[in-house]
């Protein structure tokens, strides 16, 4: 696929974030903890935010919800977006709460007036509203129109909706469409880019568990984001929600986007491979998981590919016969013994990142 440009979408601002225009793509998470548990959502948020996450959502399900919000922007590290769906007083106290964005569906907030008084909330407070389009939760008409949730279905929802707040003079605007299925999704963006220059949120809704969630959000955010589309993106996942931030990384540093944290590289393993590689690589992943630094690391199990993939490297192992060789930028340090390669990979590992520190 070619790549493209990357279409040049209108700056919006989320607490000391931007999205949009030349901005990096920014990373985010939803908490799964019960809003009205203050210490929980304030655990995992901590824990988002060390494993790279920029900005969360929550969930304001209730009135109770929207008021420990407040307690929770107090602490929190990340800028905060408020999810609201059916009740516009629980936006009103979001925003009174300080939240930093809010995630409505302006076909289920309630009647226009109701819409307006949330527009002119978030206007005087310079608060940018996400208009979500989910193909779960389409407009009856538009169903009874196209039939199903189509890619055509979700970008009128979504035009008549930005209208709409357009209209009540507000134009900080972030848009989504998300639907389970990735063609659907994708030519849904594809089509909205034509008419709008909002700032994109991409996602792949109701992905499913770590691997087949992982596989289609790829697939999916990966077509979207090589054509230039796409300034935030949520990975959903039935999974922990850190889950969901690594795979955004991953997705973003396999098309050279952002860069966070070391990257493996490691080989399938064939008869060749005279070591556990398999072990090997799990065991340094797991060693490695706290580095913030963007290192190169190569894994290889056997002097096919292997001395050539780790002289490319930062670091790397190449497999022999009970052990291996390290590399380190191109050079030869010792020969490891397969027992001790864990060991002496995460040593140089180490060592690498300390110097790279006091460089920085």
């Amino acid at each position: 696929m070619k790549e493209h440009q990357r279409r040049l979408s209108r700056e919006v601002r989320v607490g000391n974030l931007t999205l949009g225009g030349s901005a990096p793509i920014v990373v985010q998470s939803m908490t799964k903890t019960d809003t009205r548990d203050i210490q929980a959502t304030m655990r995992q948020i901590e824990s988002l935010a060390q494993w790279g996450c920029e900005l969360v959502r929550i969930a304001i399900p209730d009135q109770e919800a929207a008021d420990a919000l407040a307690d929770i922007k107090k602490k929190s590290s990340l800028p905060l977006v408020a999810d609201i769906h059916f009740d516009y007083r629980l936006a009103l106290r979001a925003l009174e709460a300080g939240a930093d964005k809010l995630r409505i569906n302006p076909g289920n907030i309630g009647s226009t007036d109701k819409l307006r008084q949330v527009v002119k909330g978030a206007k005087e407070r310079g608060v940018p509203i996400r208009v979500g389009v989910n193909a779960g939760s389409l407009e009856r008409r538009l169903l009874q129109k196209y039939g199903y949730p189509t890619a055509e279905a979700m970008v009128e929802s979504a035009l008549t909706n930005i209208r709409v707040v357009e209209d009540m003079g507000f134009e900080e605007i972030v848009v989504s469409l998300k639907a389970p299925d990735v063609v659907t999704t994708c030519r849904a963006y594809q089509m909205l880019a034509e008419r709008v220059d909002y700032p994109f949120h991409l996602g792949i809704t109701e992905a499913g568990t770590s691997l087949p969630g992982a596989v289609r959000s790829a697939v999916g955010l990966g077509i979207l984001l090589s054509q230039g589309l796409g300034d935030t993106i949520r990975i959903s996942l039935t999974a922990p929600p850190e889950e969901e931030v690594r795979v955004a990384y991953h997705i973003l540093q396999a098309l050279n986007l952002r860069h966070r944290g070391p990257l493996v590289v490691s080989c399938p393993t064939c008869g060749r491979c005279e070591v556990n590689l398999v072990k090997i690589c799990e065991e340094v992943e797991k060693g490695i998981a706290h580095i913030t630094y963007p290192l190169h690391i190569a894994i290889m199990g056997c002097v096919v590919n292997g001395p050539g993939e780790a002289r490319l490297a930062d670091l790397g192992f190449a497999g022999g016969k009970n052990g291996g060789v390290l590399f380190r930028k191109g050079k030869i340090l010792r020969k490891v013994k397969e027992e001790a390669v864990v060991k002496e990979l995460l040593k140089e590992i180490d060592r690498l990142t300390r110097q790279m520190k006091v460089l920085i």
